[in-house]
């Protein structure tokens, strides 16, 4: 039985109750199911009681005692507590509690995916980072919390658009350029420009494009150097990102924002909101109306419109493709905007506290043998895909919350040992796929057999209780843009897996026959596997069959 079993269950007998008069309540629309903190105190837990006391006129305690009465005739339900002060703990009968093996095999990758974030409709823009250079540790870090932020979300019903914002306009065009043809020149970069391999790289496919780059006007020589070397770096972080398993639905230009005039556009749509003033030539947008620290310039005396203002056009073309929500995934140099997105926000008529979600990652520093071999201090996406791989990184990454500063070492996340934790469960995942090839060689075959009566042993209803928690947990994590609560999930169903295993035996030993225990446990051996691959799925990790 499932918790939304269990609760549908409860509901009807509540219902039951009130036709019956013994309880003067209205029905509640939803009875929340929980895993109490103690397996001592039962499988499930409700504080439905406390919910209908005042309505009902009677103590808690009272109401819980009514209902615990009928609860305790439900099917599958083998003893009902009245605990505390009016909560009601529920333990199921082995062969109800069993019966969840067969409904994860049945619902497959399914299992766990729900409509708790139904009606949302959300853009999320995550990395943004300026195609001037290769995705570096910082980028990759929300990344995998970001790519595991949607999946969280479409597993429990959002519209969700994964969205990656190109800064293809402003003073990174002159710099790139500027770097690219200082390096064909033999020169140093420019102040506040780049360099690396990476550059030297760029300018081989500009010369090669325009032998005579060098001929040129400055002027014209920089747009080239640009207009060849934009579309390269930017394919570089698309191609990165697919090694890294990370799609977006939309690549959004900057450039495109001002050639459409949706910059200006912007200034005028605020203006009319009346929160723009014009002081000194220049226009203002007045954010310290939405405690913003100062107001903000929009366009400069010049008539030359700033970054902000950008940043305003793209949150109204956001509100414009019909995002009811913006989240946004800062670095943690970017504190200073939350409260100026949020005043753009507020300006535009928008509730700052539903329509616009801004969260900022803490730095990570990865450590071991392979940073020391570097030239210089900087560690790219590309050099952790092959030093340490795509899964370890990622679960890494995400099985922390994004405002804890990380510190990791990357040889610990290469081994492959029970310490490290993905290691760890991504083993449990290719030990059930092991067992069930071995028993499979043994003649243990589940469409012969199932009886969930059978799975009495502690360690069988240990991880049949984990199991059932995983629907929960994703929905929590969804709600709370929290990948972490998957992750250490995963690490506690792997090591209630490893102890049943070490306990229950799915195979026949030696000569022995073979029978419903052997088939019933092998249908709990599968479905911990289905498990462990649909977690391991919504973080973007691989769940492999052999390690």
């Amino acid at each position: 039985m499932t918790p939304e079993e269990l609760s549908a269950s409860i509901r009807a007998a509540l219902q039951d109750l009130i036709e019956r008069g013994d309880l003067t309540v209205d029905l509640p629309s939803e009875i929340r199911i929980e895993r109490p903190r103690n397996r001592d105190h039962g499988d499930w837990s409700t504080n439905i009681a406390l919910q209908l006391a005042k309505a009902a006129g009677m103590p808690p305690r009272d109401v819980a005692s009514v209902l615990a009465s009928r609860v305790g005739e439900l099917p599958g339900v083998a003893s009902v507590d009245v605990a505390g002060p009016g909560f009601l703990n529920i333990t199921l009968d082995s062969a109800s509690a069993g019966e969840l093996a067969r409904t994860i095999v049945t619902s497959g990758t399914a299992y766990g995916r729900g409509e708790s974030e139904a009606g949302r409709v959300v853009n999320l823009e995550y990395i943004s980072a300026n195609p001037t250079g290769p995705l570096h540790i910082g980028h990759t870090r929300w990344a995998a919390l970001g790519d595991a932020m949607v999946r969280l979300l479409r597993a429990t019903g959002a519209d969700v658009t994964a969205e990656y914002y190109i800064n293809d306009a402003g003073g990174q065009v002159d710099r790139l350029g500027g770097s690219v043809l200082a390096s064909l020149r033999g020169e140093e970069a420019p102040e506040g420009g780049y360099s690396g391999d990476y550059v030297d790289a760029l300018a081989a496919a500009v010369r090669e494009a325009h032998p005579d780059i060098l001929d040129r006007p400055d002027a014209e020589a920089l747009q080239v150097a640009w207009d060849v070397s934009y579309p390269i770096q930017l394919a570089a972080i698309q191609d990165t990102l697919d090694r890294f398993r990370v799609d977006f639905d939309v690549w959004f230009s900057e450039k495109a924002l001002h050639d459409s005039g949706a910059v200006e556009q912007a200034v005028e749509r605020l203006r009319e909101q009346g929160r723009v003033d014009d002081r000194d030539g220049a226009v203002w947008l007045r954010t310290t109306d939405f405690a913003d620290d100062k107001d903000r310039v929009l366009t400069r005396a010049n008539g030359v419109p700033t970054y902000f203002a950008a940043d305003a056009a793209y949150y109204l073309s956001k509100k414009d493709r019909g995002f009811d929500e913006k989240i946004y995934l800062l670095g943690a140099d970017h504190h200073g905007y939350v409260n100026r997105l949020k005043a753009i926000a507020a300006c535009a008529g928008d509730d700052p506290e539903h329509n616009i979600e801004v969260k900022i990652g803490q730095l990570v520093n990865i450590a071991g043998e392979r940073m020391g071999k570097r030239r210089g201090n900087a560690l790219y996406m590309d050099d952790l895909l092959e030093w340490i791989g795509a899964d370890a990184v990622r679960y890494s990454l995400a099985r922390y919350p994004a405002d804890s500063p990380l510190s990791l070492d990357g040889e610990e996340m290469r081994k492959q040992t029970n310490d490290n934790p993905v290691f760890y469960v991504q083993y449990a995942h290719a030990r059930t796929a092991n067992v069930a090839r071995l028993a499979a060689e043994d003649g243990v075959r589940r469409e012969d057999g199932f009886d969930p009566s059978l799975l009495t042993d502690e360690t069988e209803a240990a991880l049949l209780a984990a199991l059932a928690d995983y629907p929960r947990v994703v929905a929590q994590a969804a709600r709370l843009l929290e990948p972490h609560r998957v992750a250490r999930y995963l690490e506690d169903l792997a090591a209630r897996y490893h102890k049943w295993y070490d306990t229950c035996r799915v195979r026949p030993f030696g000569d022995e026959e073979v029978t419903d225990l052997h088939r019933t446990r092998l249908w709990l051996n599968d479905a911990t596997g289905q498990v462990l691959a649909n977690g391991l799925d919504l973080l973007g990790v691989s769940a492999p069959d052999r390690m």
